[in-house]
């Protein structure tokens, strides 16, 4: 066989590279080694160049195809077979065309130097024009999937992005669920690795199907297009505000309220926390769309990771939100799941995490103006709900910033009890306690304090 490929007669390398396709349908790695041992790529290679006739072309990327869905991906896009199989993107025969698109979008799919062969090659141009032409859905899966593997990564700054969007934008609206799955990956690795891809993908007007995706019945087209509303809810305000107007947040509040997947509820919670670090309005949004309630209950029963990105929402609401929106998260009993996060070993979360209880002590200390022998009820509700020992924890948390907040916030709202607590004996298991806790059912969540006389919230 491999003297037939090697051979001068067309008809003896065509039948020669018939019976190497043939061979390599077996699956086998053996099968795989022997072939490339025998040295024969470059061959195979150079059949890509071959007009007459076109089905040498044809079994020739049909092999190379093969190959490159294999663990030697790289010799394939080594062995000169790359600018060939960009060239037969222009091949007359569509047969030639799809099986050339196959083999680059396997290329691709390897490693990133092997993407950027391809790429450095000029696939990008001639496979957005295949999908101009009217082709089989079995075809345009294939594109679209090649197309998907080609934006992964970080695309070099030569590759327009705007034409590539303005055929993922037409993608999306697709009934196929293979189409549809790769083109919203596709448009997630635009806006994540591209420099202004967020708005360039804003300025396709992909948002509004987007948000209808939301709806989608599959997990698999689901998780894609939660990832990359996520991505664009890591824009500017004013981007993210694009998806609020779009009315993204119904659709999340189903997602948190319903049985989906931890990952789809955590690319969920990870949008409302992007929404809710933004402006007080955008924060009321998420509040009228209760959505936050949803976070809430993820915060208080759902398990760790998923925890951690509730917090984060429910944390920049309190760090950012206005006094009504504060006491609306605290009626909602926010305040001892928050009090738990403090225990979590991320540095950023429980930053953010204080910040927002700080915010919260804030709005309590209004509350009580004009009666300053009361206590600040949001800072009894932590003190009888264990929230204080975790707050006194953080003193010996490693990160100055952590330990500074901690200690402001124990020294403002809790001198008292904190002062008392170090004249305390401690007993041999440590658990001596100076406070009487109420019923945890009479303790559920604290007061709202009321305006006081001028109408301050």
């Amino acid at each position: 066989m491999v003297d037939k490929v090697w051979s001068d007669d067309t008809a003896t390398q065509l039948e020669a590279t018939v019976q190497f396709r043939k061979l390599l349908s077996d699956g086998k790695n053996s099968t795989m080694i022997k072939i490339i041992r025998a040295d024969v790529l470059p061959r195979f290679a150079e059949f890509l160049s071959r007009q007459r006739p076109p089905q040498l072309q044809m079994e020739a990327a049909w092999v190379l195809t093969n190959i490159a869905a294999s663990d030697y991906t790289l010799l394939v896009a080594e062995c000169g077979a790359v600018p060939r199989l960009v060239e037969l993107l222009e091949s007359p025969d569509a047969n030639i065309r799809h099986q050339a698109t196959w083999a680059l979008g396997n290329i691709a799919a390897d490693m990133p130097s092997c993407r950027e062969t391809v790429l450095d090659h000029g696939a990008v141009t001639p496979l957005l024009a295949q999908f101009k032409e009217d082709m089989k859905v079995s075809v345009l899966r294939t594109a679209t999937w090649a197309l998907s593997n080609l934006c992964f990564g970080k695309l070099p700054a030569e590759i327009q992005v705007k034409p590539i969007l303005e055929i993922i934008s037409l993608l999306i609206h697709s009934a196929d669920e293979k189409i549809l799955a790769d083109a919203c990956w596709a448009l997630y690795y635009i806006c994540d690795g591209v420099e202004g891809g967020i708005q360039d993908a804003l300025d396709a007007g992909v948002c509004p199907q987007l948000v209808k995706l939301l709806m989608h019945a599959s997990a698999n087209i689901l998780l894609p297009v939660i990832t990359s509303l996520a991505r664009i809810s890591a824009g500017d305000d004013t981007q993210v505000q694009v998806i609020v107007e779009q009315g993204i947040l119904p659709c999340l509040a189903q997602l948190l309220a319903r049985n989906y997947p931890k990952i789809i509820k955590k690319q969920a919670c990870l949008i409302v926390s992007n929404i809710t670090a933004g402006s007080k309005d955008q924060i009321q949004a998420v509040i009228d769309a209760d959505v936050m309630n949803h976070v809430i209950v993820l915060l208080k029963t759902s398990e760790t990771d998923l925890k951690k990105e509730a917090a984060w929402a429910i944390s920049n609401a309190a760090s950012g939100g206005s006094s009504d929106q504060i006491q609306y998260l605290v009626s909602r009993g926010c305040l001892e799941p928050l009090c738990n996060v403090l225990k979590y070993q991320d540095v950023d979360l429980v930053y953010t995490c204080l910040e927002g209880l700080q915010n919260i002590l804030v709005e309590g200390e209004i509350g009580k103006q004009g009666n300053e022998s009361v206590m600040n009820p949001y800072a009894q509700f932590i003190l009888e709900n264990g929230g204080l020992d975790n707050l006194e924890e953080l003193q010996d948390f490693d990160n100055d910033a952590v330990y500074k907040l901690a200690m402001t916030l124990l020294e403002r709202y809790w001198d008292e009890e904190v002062s008392d607590d170090a004249n305390l004996p401690a007993s041999k298991d440590g658990s001596a306690e100076n406070v009487e806790t109420v019923p945890e059912d009479a303790a559920a969540q604290p007061p709202v304090p009321a305006p006081s006389a001028d109408g301050t919230e």
